[in-house]
């Protein structure tokens, strides 16, 4: 009976709140204090008990009351804070204050009228001036609001353990307690694991849930707009040494997420029998730390070539502060034992959803991966070290194959293409690293339910024929994707020591596909895929020969492809005739006579979204020109960045300063709604000149000259024995050697992907996007006015 009243009494005073016309004072304590003294609402009640449109009215029709609510609000909090709410009420009015900030707030983001209020000062507002010194008086709001936070969230026997050692001893000054005693979880810089507790963790979350709502003001700024690109001021102010609890936040939140183990203590069912309230705390962890480590990476630490990092501003001889400690702190983790932590910890939980059980549903599934694969990015993206340490061991293999997962589930869902995105911009940030192409040689033996067909084989075989299947089976929006998925094989392709059949079919595939005249003629981008397909098999014939005998096979078996190319027609009316093919209705891009085996057991095939499934709009991504940067590979192994105005072979000088293997996308992001194969690009029109101008850069010479060499051979071989064997061929081809036939090996040439600012803007909307869509209990920010992106149905 008693929740139902205090429920009422709340409900009273939202409506008393939204029918006053006249200005409550905000003396009156009466009036406000029904908002949080002695109700015991749950954060749901809050959100049914305060309609939006109600919010809205007070808004617009009485905005002072409006005001008054949120400082006195952030007042109760503030107080609560200072005097380190020992008391069961004191507690429950915090929390209750939190909860109806994490309601407000929002409405107050959306209108640009209300967008300075939290940053101006409020001078003594509801405050005998007595009590405050000057200086607290004149904070702005967002300040006092924040530095409460930040205290509660260290806040003895409320949201972290007490070390009192018994009742009757003081308690703890949170003025004064070291708060880095106090870290919630063991990993990094922390040795202790404190016992888990139920009713802190909920505390914690609630918070954590406050303070997530207050970085969201960018959600209410479009991408265009100048605020939405320049640092989000209520990340900077926490995040700067303002925030005395800056490290211990910093490190509490990476060991929660990095220490979770979702499967609990290996008992089947065990997430049925009791609610785990660590889950949701690790999940906003998780959001928490992308959103304070969204700074741009061009400007706050950057790699150099020769591996060695400046991690930070302060150790470039500077005595500037750094703008953001989050991220300083990041990039200055260097043990090994803590690279372990984190990356163990966000293996263990990337490939929880992959986990098969003999038993339905007897393992949880976390459903946070994006933001964990974000939060991998950015650890790699602002620490070169952690990168580095990555790729020292197979262990890196352990987040390849769950992104491979990912993607490969993904591929036929519109409502997913941002993890598509991400899963892929991580692939093309590894295979920049030598590490990474080494790696891939690594037999691929885990048989993680994928479905696509079964092959025997390495990890590079996985890739490639979970790359083949996203080209040939996945939905039309992916197609900016593909010169990413090609520029990551080209990538590892120099260090790839033996190719299974399937790959290698697979490849040949692709290139039978892209090299159709009808395609290549029907954008001027497609001939691109064509350029780094030949690359691929340049760059593995030239160095990794000895091994590869099953891709020398299908070459030769496929050899009319590259004929047809070398004598590809640039006649008008040729050019025509392939044209008029396109007007049959679009088929996407090569169901046609790709062989595909029986899938892998327990594998589900990808499908489409279900009609209704909300998702967040995204911006274009640049272009893979301004995505990578070009380095070759020395004698010794190093990369040497190649100047853009040196033609690479086959260029005809520095009038273009992009080798032809690269996309000349003009302006990435206009550009990008490329290569649809439908008639979309029906103002193209293809002319001899510009079908000449690349067909004269193929680089066929290569393989023209192997199969020169090689075809003669094994048709007298299969003539010779009457074979139609491929394994005495296969025989043949491994024992076979082309030294000093081929031309003079290339220098490898690798595009490694490089920070921009068209990709730090997705990344921004694609987070919130994801943040959105992901707190829909309550539903923080649903049916608000977001201008970050658009909320769509599929």
């Amino acid at each position: 009976m008693g929740n139902t009243d205090t429920k009422l009494n709340f409900r009273k005073a939202v409506i008393q709140l939204t029918t006053k016309t006249q200005p409550v004072e905000a003396t009156d304590d009466a009036f406000w204090d029904q908002f949080w003294s002695d109700t015991a609402t749950s954060v749901q009640d809050v959100f049914a008990l305060i309609p939006a449109a109600e919010i809205r009215a007070v808004r617009e029709e009485s905005p002072s009351n409006l005001a008054t609510l949120c400082y006195k609000a952030v007042e109760k909090l503030a107080a609560g804070a200072d005097s380190g709410s020992h008391s069961d009420k004191e507690r429950q009015m915090v929390l209750n204050c939190a909860r109806l900030l994490t309601r407000v707030l929002p409405y107050i983001f959306e209108d640009p009228d209300w967008r300075g209020f939290f940053w101006s000062s409020v001078p003594g507002a509801g405050r005998s001036q007595d009590e405050e010194d000057e200086e607290e008086g004149s904070r702005p709001l967002a300040e006092s609001l924040l530095l409460a936070i930040a205290d509660l969230l260290f806040c003895p026997d409320f949201t972290v353990q007490s070390h009192r050692k018994s009742g009757t001893d003081p308690a703890e000054d949170i003025h004064t307690l070291d708060s880095c005693e106090y870290i919630w979880e063991a990993g990094v810089g922390f040795a202790h694991s404190p016992t888990p507790n139920h009713a802190h963790d909920l505390n914690r979350t609630e918070l954590l849930k406050l303070l997530l709502t207050c970085f969201s003001e960018v959600m209410y700024l479009p991408p265009s707009s100048e605020s939405s690109s320049t640092a989000n001021p209520w990340v900077q102010f926490f995040c700067s040494t303002e925030n005395r609890h800056a490290l211990p936040l910093f490190t509490s939140l990476l060991n929660i997420v990095c220490a979770y183990d979702p499967v609990g203590y290996g008992i089947p069912y065990n997430h049925l029998l009791f609610w785990d309230s660590r889950e949701p705390l690790v999940e906003i962890s998780a959001q928490l730390l992308i959103v304070t480590l969204d700074s741009d990476s061009s400007t706050s630490s950057g790699p150099s070539m020769d591996g060695t990092t400046t991690s930070t501003a302060m150790d470039e001889g500077e005595s500037s502060v750094p703008d953001n400690l989050f991220v300083n702190y990041l990039s200055r983790i260097h043990r090994e034992e803590d690279f372990q932590f984190i990356l163990k910890g966000l293996a263990r939980l990337l490939l929880n959803p992959l986990t098969q059980t003999y038993l339905p549903n007897s393992t949880k599934k976390i459903q946070f991966h994006q933001e964990l694969l974000v939060l991998f990015w950015k650890l790699c993206d602002f620490n070169k070290k952690f990168l580095f340490f990555v790729l020292k061991s197979s262990d890196v293999l352990d987040i390849l194959v769950p992104i491979l997962y990912y993607l490969n589930d993904a591929r036929a869902d519109q409502s997913r293409v941002g993890l598509m995105h991400i899963g892929v911009f991580i692939l093309l940030l590894l295979s920049g690293e030598r590490n990474f192409g080494v790696r891939l040689n690594k037999p691929y033996s885990v048989r993680v339910p994928l479905d696509i067909p079964v092959f025997t084989g390495t990890h590079a075989d996985l890739l490639i024929v979970v790359f083949h299947k996203i080209i040939t089976s996945g939905h039309q929006r992916l197609q900016p994707l593909y010169d990413c998925l090609l520029t990551i094989i080209v990538n590892v392709s120099p260090y790839l020591k033996s190719l299974s059949m399937v790959a290698a079919n697979k490849l040949l595939h692709l290139l039978e596909a892209f090299s159709s005249p009808w395609f290549l003629f029907s954008s001027p981008q497609n001939h691109h895929l064509v350029f780094f397909l030949l690359e691929v098999f340049n760059n593995i014939i030239q160095y990794q020969f000895d091994g590869n005998s099953s891709l020398v096979y299908a070459i030769i078996r496929k050899r009319t492809v590259f004929h047809q190319l070398a004598n590809l027609p640039s006649d008008p009316p040729s050019i025509q005739r392939a044209l008029q093919r396109k007007k049959k209705p679009p088929e996407p891009i090569l169901r046609t006579n790709s062989q595909e085996g029986a899938s892998m057991e327990g594998s589900r095939p990808a499908v489409p979204a279900e009609p209704g499934t909300l998702k967040a709009s995204l911006i274009a991504t640049p272009g893979i020109e301004k995505l990578t940067e070009k380095a070759q590979v020395s004698e010794d192994g190093t990369l040497r960045v190649v100047d853009p105005e040196v033609p690479s072979p086959g260029e005809s000088g520095p009038s273009r300063p992009l080798s032809d293997t690269e996309s000349q996308t003009g302006d990435g992001a206009q550009n990008l709604p490329r290569r649809q194969l439908s008639s979309a690009s029906s103002q193209w029109n293809p002319s001899t000149e510009w079908v000449l101008s690349w067909k004269v850069k193929l680089p066929l010479q290569t393989i023209m000259r192997l199969l020169q060499v090689l075809v003669p051979q094994v048709e007298k071989i299969c003539i010779d024995k009457g074979l139609t064997d491929e394994s005495e061929i296969l025989k043949f081809l491994q024992h076979g050697t082309l030294v000093g036939l081929l031309p003079v090996p290339h220098p490898i040439l690798i595009r490694k992907y490089q920070a921009n600012a068209g990709t730090a803007m997705w990344f921004r909307t694609y987070m919130w996007g994801v943040i959105y869509l992901r707190n829909m209990d309550p539903p923080v920010w649903y049916d608000t006015d977001v201008k970050l992106f658009e909320i769509q149905r599929v």
